[in-house]
């Protein structure tokens, strides 16, 4: 057995949380979770009932948190030192059950504790507003005061594989700093960092009831966890296909939805190619190329095409990777061997319709090479839809309207980041670019944990993640008056 393996036998991750009990672990009806890498089985965990699900709800729903700002202030503060003491037993279990880099790993479970400083931050920050009545001929003389407040109801979380515990995180935390309760249901795939998550904000004094885990095949429960009468708003990180779904089903409900992207990273002729590539390289291949925000195309001025190309493929070379315990590689395994043969056909497709292979396309099970193509076309499958997996294609324009066209040419509205010194250029892009960000010298996925971010178009509708805004996702208004006189 491994020492993740024993891990999670050890804390009991084999079981759900509901209500702050762990319930099924060792029944017949389980989900296997395997090492992407080595294939080892590292645990089970069990299939939710209908029934287990509608207690969840109902134990939630009937508990009335009555934490002070200060209370919740210093459990989050609590749960990030309980993160910093635990960061290496986070990022194996991270590692072993997602198959990314144990580099990838550690800076997972470090931004995981600044969403939970940022989120203790903000609890302490007041959240109302104050508006002077008389500002009109006929007004009064009174004040409007505003207020928020949990949800009456009880909030449904669905995260998914890429980030096992940070996007649990992004849900979480703003759940706690606004004294909801919450149900959550990690990737079938990742489950144990979620329920380790939920085990160190326990230790750190959550109420138990604040918080559950659900486990399971989604099959069986996603509709009961978006349709049953407790559930007040719904918060969805995933595919366009499921969050779609979601807001078919969620009916008269809030739904927060973060979906997929296809982002662009635009190189113009005028920038520093160096920078440029190591740009592309990194939003490319950190994550195994498994993120929302990684660069899944490159657009590159037709003028700086040739050198720019020849210095992403040196660094894709350079690029280790491989087994994702050896701590010299920067790049694991993509989540299994299905998501790693999709993106070698997926290439394949690619180059029979005349994109040229530069390095790259290697798979072995789950372990999938760093991938560049060039004489990519908008039309290709490859970069129409997202490839959530490490292949950077390259794409060729003439000017700045073409790249424009050419990045807004997809269905996709999350994310851009744009290489130029030139400020016609980048005052263009900022305002014409149909993105939720547009970074400038930096790779798409760029972010705090505390700051706005989320898409529009079949990434999202438009509402945001990131501390700030998932709080004011998560609360009621309400506003009073009185005299002022």
């Amino acid at each position: 057995m491994s020492q993740v393996a024993q891990f999670i036998r050890d804390h009991q991750l084999d079981a759900m949380r509901i209500g702050g009990q762990k319930v099924g672990a060792g029944r017949d009806r389980a989900i296997e979770v395997f090492n992407p890498y080595s294939a080892e089985r590292i645990g089970t965990v069990p299939k939710a009932t209908l029934e287990e699900v509608r207690q969840a709800y109902a134990l939630a729903h009937a508990y009335k948190p009555q934490l002070t700002r200060f209370d919740r202030a210093a459990i989050l503060n609590k749960a990030a030192a309980l993160v910093r003491d635990h960061l290496n037993d986070i990022a194996n279990l991270i590692s072993a059950e997602a198959g990314l880099c144990i580099k990838d790993a550690v800076y997972e479970a470090g931004r995981v504790s600044d969403v939970l400083l940022f989120g203790a931050q903000e609890v302490l920050k007041d959240d109302g507003q104050i508006f002077s009545c008389d500002l009109t001929h006929h007004g009064k003389q009174r004040r409007v005061y505003t207020q928020r407040a949990p949800l009456l109801g009880v909030i449904t979380a669905i995260t998914p594989f890429n980030h096992p515990m940070n996007q649990v995180a992004h849900k979480v935390i703003p759940s706690v700093a606004t004294n909801n309760r919450m149900v959550l249901k990690p990737s079938e795939k990742v489950p144990f960092s979620a329920i380790y998550f939920a085990d160190l904000l326990y230790e750190a004094g959550l109420p138990p009831e604040m918080l559950s885990v659900i486990t399971g095949d989604p099959r069986e429960i996603a509709d009961e966890m978006l349709t049953h009468p407790c559930v007040d708003l719904i918060t969805f990180t995933g595919g366009v296909a499921i969050g779609k779904y979601i807001a078919n089903k969620a009916g008269y409900r809030r739904i927060v939805l973060e979906l997929g992207g296809n982002d662009p990273l635009i190189v113009m002729e005028d920038a520093d190619l160096e920078e440029a590539s190591n740009l592309a390289v990194q939003g490319s291949y950190k994550n195994s190329g498994q993120r929302c925000t990684a660069v899944k195309r490159m657009l590159v001025h037709q003028s700086v095409a040739a050198e720019f190309t020849d210095l992403v493929v040196q660094k894709t070379k350079a690029w280790p990777y491989g087994d994702p315990a050896d701590l010299e590689n920067l790049m694991g395994t993509v989540i299994d061997e299905a998501a790693a043969q999709f993106f070698e056909s997926r290439v394949n497709e690619a180059i029979a319709q005349g994109a040229r292979l530069l390095v790259g396309n290697q798979r072995h099970g789950a372990l999938y090479s760093p991938t560049v193509l060039d004489q990519v076309t908008p039309e290709m499958m490859l970069v129409k839809e997202e490839t959530f997996g490490p292949v950077s294609p390259i794409i060729q324009f003439k000017n700045i309207d073409e790249a424009i066209r050419i990045a807004n040419g997809t269905a996709y509205g999350l994310s851009s980041g744009v290489c130029t010194n030139r400020m016609d250029y980048i005052v263009r892009f900022v305002n014409e670019l149909q993105m939720g960000t547009v970074n400038v010298r930096e790779v798409p996925g760029y972010r705090l944990e505390l700051t706005p971010f989320g898409g529009i178009k079949d990434s999202g509708l438009g509402y945001k993640e990131g501390v700030q805004e998932a709080i004011k996702s998560f609360t009621n208004i309400k506003t009073y008056s009185i005299p002022w006189v």
